[in-house]
This record gives structure tokens, C-alpha cells and sequence, in this order.
């Protein structure tokens, strides 16, 4: 992969744009993926994958048109500008279509981890080994394990604009992930873990698969329970599960759309006063960190809610225009065959000072929540949800049985604004990150 190659093809579009009298801009990627997955130490799959493509964005006039082409020889640049030129006679003119304008200054981030290109493929595999080893180690009740893998991309991105813009950026990560099963007395439970890290000494292969035997094994023998109002605690990943849907909340475009109960809300109180959410793609060794965003507008750190206020929705260009503000470098792209659209980067929940021995301590009777199933039915106009739900009971301060088999119910906003603690607890998944919340009552559907 080769910035200067990437850059000469960039120009190339950008020329054409010109002698077209249109805004242009192109937006360079170049990848390499690489997948291995063993079972019973044995390599079942072994997969690298090497993508690199230009997507051109034309505003002319105010009408919007993109091609892309995985070939980046000259021809084929001049046919896709061609193209893009060509869809802007389809397209509606719209006074909100608009290029950021450079020149840009980037933060200095160290993103590329030297290691993982030299760490050869065998340790590669010897590390989905000692994964797959140490879960099954961790206890006799694990019985399968369905998927073991290590995976890592490295990439190049190169942004630029008839605007002056030019943004240029090289990252890799790497990352492993197990999913297994654990059977007692004719029951059993799945289990999942996943670690993704920028640097590749911070994998911890055994850790990764003790995790996921962990969680296996402790929902083992479950039983339901019936219908309360519980007090109830989320752990990590369940929180991270509800800022899926909160991401999408403060989308602006959503929010523009009238599809947000968000909307109309800045300023407003819209959760407890334990809860600042931020967007940061500034955020050391995050997952979603980048000098810069979709469109080559510089990182930056969101405040999102603060204190329990909603200070801001999430923008690229073309919402920031529409709303009169300026972006929030939150242009996503989910490659270069596709257009920007706001999105978050790296989506944390600030961590509390509170323990999750704590939190459960003073708890009588309350449920801690492992999973949940469905999330994606709920509601983000009305902020309604009821998803099913798998956990532990806490008795006396103590988690006492697993539990499955249940429901979940409740508003959005009402949930967040029953916030009562939050743990000092931080994980990150992909790129978001919460750490344990603790609900003074929450619907429980069961028996």
C-alpha cells in the first residue's frame, strides 16, 4: 500500500472535476484483511483479503452524483468521474449538498502498531490456539467450541477535495473472538468474547477465552423467574448494546428526519445526571480513532450528553449545513464504494467511581443483566423497547442464580434518566465503550 500511488490516482479524478467546472472529491482506500479461525488446534480457515478502490463524489450544481471503480488506472478514474458527472442530470438539486473546504490541520496520532505486520502468521494461529485452549481449560462443562479466531486489517486512507482539502492517514488493528458451548445435566448455554486492540501486545488470548467460558458456564441451570419491578444493574456489553440505538438517536439525520425521539431536545435533560456520553475519535488506542473523518474533516472529542443534558447530535457536512451548525467530524464511511453519512466514531459512556461489588451490595433483591435479545426492535421515535433477557439474580447484595427466559420493557429515556450509579467499570466493544449502570426499577416480564 502506497500513499503517493493512492495520492497520483487522486488527482487524477480531482483534474477531471475541474475541467468539468464541478466540486469534486475522491476518497482512497487500500486495505489488507487477514481471518484465521482453528478448531481443535487444527487451521480451518486462513483468508486475506486485498481491496483498494476510489469513490468520487460530484456536486454540480447542487445535484449529487458518485461512482466508484476498483481499478485505478487512468482510463478507468476518467470513466468513473464521467459517471458520477453524468448521474447528476438525474439527481434533485439540494442547496445542503456541499464539500468541506480545506486546508486542514490533523492531530498526530500513532495508529499503526509495527508488530502485527511482523508477527508471522504461524504465532498468529498459535495465539487462536492458546485462545481455544484456555477456554476449554477454564472448565470441564465446555463442551464446544464453535468458532475460534485472530484477525487484523491494516489500511490507507487519502481524502481530497476541489476545496483543498487533502487529508492522509495509515492505521491497523488486530483482534481475536470465540464463541463456544458449556453443558450440564442435559442443559446448555452459549458463551462469546472478543478483544480488539491497536496494539497487538495488548491481546490477551487466554483472557479472551476464560471470558467466554465464564459466561457460559454462569447461565448454566438457569431458571425464570416472575413478573417485577426490579432494581437492575447492566454490565458492560448489555450497556453497550443500548448505545447501538442511542448512536442512531443522535444521528442528525435521523434527528432531521422527525425518526429521533431526541429531536428538539438540546439542552434538555434526557437522562440522569450520572450519565456523560461522548463521541471521541481523539480517544487513545480507540477502536473508531482517526485523524480525521469520512469526509477529511479533523477529529474531535462530542460531548453528546452531559451531566444527563443532551448538548449535540452527531453531523457531517451535508446535516451540519441543513441544521445551520458546523460538522462534528462524523462522517462515516463503510468503504469507498459507498457515500458518507453521520455517524459516531468511538461512542463512550464515561465511566463512575463505583465498583460492581458496589453496586450489587446493597441490593436486596434485583437482577443483573448479561444479554439481551432484540434490541434492534426498539422504537426510536417513541424510545419503547422490550427485548428478551438473560442474567443472574441478586439476593442480599449477592449474585445468587442465573436467569433466563424474560423480558425487558421500558422507554429510552426513562431508563437513562433512572440511572442511579455508574460503575468505574470501562470496556469497550468495537468502538463503543460503557461501563456497568445500575436502574432503580426496570420491568421484568417472566412467569
Amino acid at each position: 500500500m502506497n500513499e503517493d500511488f493512492l495520492k497520483s490516482a487522486g488527482i487524477i479524478a480531482l483534474e477531471a472535476g475541474i475541467r468539468r467546472g464541478v466540486m469534486t472529491e475522491v476518497y482512497l482506500l487500500s486495505s489488507c484483511q487477514l481471518n484465521i479461525e482453528v478448531a481443535d488446534s487444527k487451521v480451518e480457515t486462513l483468508i486475506e483479503a486485498k481491496e483498494r478502490g476510489m469513490g468520487i463524489r460530484i456536486i454540480n450544481d447542487g445535484k449529487l452524483g458518485f461512482a466508484y471503480t476498483c481499478d485505478l488506472s487512468a482510463e478507468a478514474i476518467l470513466e468513473a468521474v464521467n459517471d458520477a458527472y453524468n448521474i447528476t442530470s438525474y439527481t434533485t438539486f439540494d442547496k445542503y449538498n456541499q464539500l468541506p473546504v480545506g486546508p486542514y490541520e490533523y492531530e498526530v496520532m500513532q495508529l499503526y502498531d509495527q508488530k502485527i505486520k511482523e508477527t508471522t502468521v504461524e504465532e498468529k494461529i498459535d495465539m487462536a490456539r492458546q485462545m481455544e485452549s484456555a477456554a476449554l481449560a477454564a472448565d470441564s462443562r465446555i463442551s464446544i467450541i464453535e468458532r475460534a479466531g485472530y484477525e487484523d486489517t491494516e489500511y490507507i486512507s487519502v481524502i481530497m477535495n476541489t476545496n483543498g482539502l487533502y487529508a492522509s492517514g495509515q492505521g491497523n488493528f488486530s483482534g481475536m473472538y470465540i464463541y463456544l458451548v458449556a453443558e450440564e445435566n442435559g442443559d446448555a448455554q452459549t458463551g462469546f468474547a472478543m478483544s480488539l486492540k491497536k496494539w497487538i501486545k495488548d491481546l490477551e488470548p487466554g483472557a479472551v477465552g476464560r471470558e467466554a467460558a465464564k459466561k457460559a458456564v454462569r447461565s448454566l441451570n438457569a431458571r425464570t423467574i416472575k413478573s417485577a419491578n426490579l432494581t437492575c444493574i447492566m454490565e458492560p456489553y448489555v450497556v453497550t448494546q443500548f448505545l447501538g440505538i442511542l448512536a442512531k438517536m443522535v444521528d442528525a439525520e435521523t434527528v432531521q428526519k422527525g425518526k429521533s425521539l431526541f429531536a428538539g431536545k438540546i439542552g434538555q435533560a434526557v437522562a440522569s445526571d450520572k450519565i456523560t456520553l461522548i463521541d471521541d475519535s481523539t480517544w487513545p488506542d480507540g477502536a473508531g480513532s482517526f485523524p480525521f473523518d469520512g469526509e477529511g474533516v479533523p477529529a474531535q472529542r462530542n460531548l453528546v450528553i452531559e451531566n444527563g443534558i443532551l448538548k449535540t447530535f452527531l453531523y457531517d457536512t451535508y446535516t451540519a449545513a441543513k441544521g445551520g451548525v458546523s460538522s462534528t467530524g462524523n462522517a462515516q464511511r463503510g468503504s469507498f464504494r459507498s457515500l458518507p453519512e453521520a455517524g459516531p466514531s468511538n461512542f463512550i459512556i464515561l465511566p463512575g467511581s463505583n465498583t460492581l461489588e458496589s453496586l450489587i451490595s446493597d441490593i436486596s433483591k434485583g437482577f443483573y443483566i448479561t444479554d439481551v435479545m432484540g434490541m434492534h426492535t426498539t422504537n426510536p421515535i417513541s424510545g419503547d423497547f422490550s427485548v428478551g433477557a438473560a442474567g443472574i439474580m441478586i439476593e442480599n447484595g449477592y449474585l445468587a442464580y442465573p436467569v433466563r427466559g424474560v423480558t425487558i420493557a421500558g422507554n429510552l429515556i426513562d431508563l437513562l434518566q433512572d440511572i442511579d450509579a455508574v460503575g468505574s467499570d470501562l470496556k469497550f466493544y468495537g468502538s463503543k465503550g460503557a461501563p456497568a449502570i445500575r436502574l432503580k426499577n426496570l420491568c421484568i416480564g417472566g412467569e
